[in-house]
């Protein structure tokens, strides 16, 4: 016969720990999981990369782990900026936690019609929603990686023909005021307005023709798309704070030309 019946296994985690050291961070981290995110275009179905901790008092010896995984099986709404507080209040009342840190990322794919020809193709996108609850108040985070077009400025000025263009990924996070509403699309649209051109993912030949004279006519400088992006997010009164950095893989080099900035938003 079991030493214990299944009503009376004990519970170590729950036991008291008389170091009297709190952990800030304690949970669950790569944990891949289906999710559905809401974006500007519908329900976007995909797979998050997650991860879920709380605060830990100095006197409890452990968090119950099994408990995070639990709560992301029975998330059913579409993830988006305006849910997320709930899902971290859900989070800390399930693990009895006065704080938390809660960050989902994957990939997500909007529809886009090609410039010219108009063919739909599906272009991807990183986007991440970061959730953090401290001091009894919770911050939310949108952030999204696009890969878009670069040519510089110098190239073109010095040479009789041609200038050398990368391709460039602006990353933007976007933290927003209480209560703020933001889908990634809003992001994606920045970025990509501050590039030289965007992407595609499927093109004709006129299309490409666009494109070509598109970002020949519009050159920018690693500083300028970063600058451009910030511009747009100085002025958004969803905005709080943001994050804006672009890496430019070089054509020329092997090597990449890279800026951060980060600044407030008109919602300070």
């Amino acid at each position: 016969m079991n030493a214990f019946a299944p009503t009376e296994l004990p519970d170590v985690q729950a036991s008291t720990d008389r170091r009297g050291q709190p952990i800030q961070r304690v949970g669950v981290r790569g944990v891949t999981h289906p999710v559905t995110w809401l974006t500007g275009q519908g329900l976007c179905p995909t797979v998050a990369e997650v991860e879920m901790y709380v605060a830990l008092p100095a006197d409890q010896k452990g968090t119950h782990m099994s408990r995070f995984v639990a709560l992301l099986h029975d998330v059913r709404q579409p993830l988006e900026t305006a849910n997320l507080p709930d899902l971290m209040a859900d989070m800390l009342d399930l693990l009895d936690a006065a704080g938390g840190y809660l960050s989902i990322a994957a990939p997500i794919f909007l529809t886009k019609q090609a410039p010219v020809s108009g063919i739909p193709s599906l272009m991807d996108y990183r986007a991440r929603l970061l959730a953090e609850h401290v001091d009894g108040r919770t911050t939310v985070t949108l952030s999204i990686t696009a890969p878009v077009t670069s040519l510089c400025p110098c190239s073109k000025t010095i040479s009789r023909y041609g200038a050398h263009n990368q391709r460039s990924h602006i990353t933007i996070a976007a933290s927003l005021a209480q209560g703020a509403r933001m889908l990634p699309d809003d992001l994606i649209r920045i970025a990509e307005d501050a590039a030289s051109c965007e992407l595609w993912g499927l093109l004709k030949r006129a299309d490409e023709k666009f494109v070509t004279e598109r970002a020949y006519e519009n050159p920018k400088f690693v500083e300028d798309l970063v600058r451009d992006v910030a511009a747009r997010l100085s002025d958004d009164p969803r905005v709080v704070r943001y994050e804006v950095s672009s890496e430019n893989f070089e054509s020329i080099h092997n090597h990449s030309a890279y800026a951060w900035m980060e600044g407030v938003g008109a919602a300070v």
